[in-house]
C-alpha cells in the first residue's frame, strides 16, 4: 500500500445529505471521485445497508459495499463527511459518515483504527468540533498507518 487511505480532500466538514441514503450516496461519490471505486460500488453500499445497518454508535456510521462488490474496488480508500445536524440512521443519530472501500481485506484494519477513536467519547466530541480537515486527519491518521503496517 503506497497511497493514503484518508487524505484531506476526502474529508468534508459540512455534508449536504439529510437522509441515510443521501449520505451513502455522498460517500460513494467521494470514493468514486478519489478513483477508489467504480460506479458499481454505490448500489453495493445500499445493498449492505439493507442487509445490516452500518451504524456503529457514538454518532458514527461506516457504509461500505458487500463482498460481491470486490470487483468495483480499485484501491483502498476512506471518506469522512461530518454533518451539522444528525442524520436519522435507522433511528440512530449520525453526525459522521465514514465510507470505506477496502482492497484485499484492508478495510478491516481501517475499521479497527476508526473504532478506537469512536470508542472514546471525548475524542468524538473533539472530532465533531474540529475546525478543519487537517485537524480531522490528524485525529484519524491512524487509519493510514493501519493499512501500511
Amino acid at each position: 500500500m503506497t497511497a493514503s487511505v484518508l487524505t484531506t480532500d476526502r474529508i468534508i466538514l459540512d455534508g449536504a445529505a439529510r437522509t441515510r441514503d443521501e449520505a451513502i450516496a455522498e460517500g460513494a461519490r467521494l470514493l468514486e471521485a478519489a478513483g477508489a471505486v467504480t460506479a458499481d460500488y454505490h448500489p453495493a453500499m445500499l445493498e449492505r445497508e439493507a442487509l445490516t445497518s452500518t451504524y456503529m454508535g457514538n454518532h458514527l456510521a461506516i457504509p461500505h459495499g458487500t463482498n460481491d462488490a470486490k470487483g468495483a474496488i480499485l484501491s483502498s480508500a476512506m471518506t469522512v463527511v461530518r454533518y451539522a445536524e444528525p442524520i436519522d440512521w435507522n433511528g440512530n443519530p449520525v453526525r459522521v459518515v465514514a465510507a470505506i472501500a477496502g482492497k484485499d481485506g484492508e478495510h478491516m484494519s481501517v475499521l479497527s483504527a476508526l473504532a478506537l477513536v469512536f470508542s472514546d467519547e471525548a475524542a468524538v466530541e473533539k472530532l465533531l468540533a474540529a475546525p478543519d480537515a487537517e485537524t480531522v486527519l490528524a485525529m484519524l491518521g491512524d487509519v493510514n498507518d493501519a493499512v501500511s503496517a
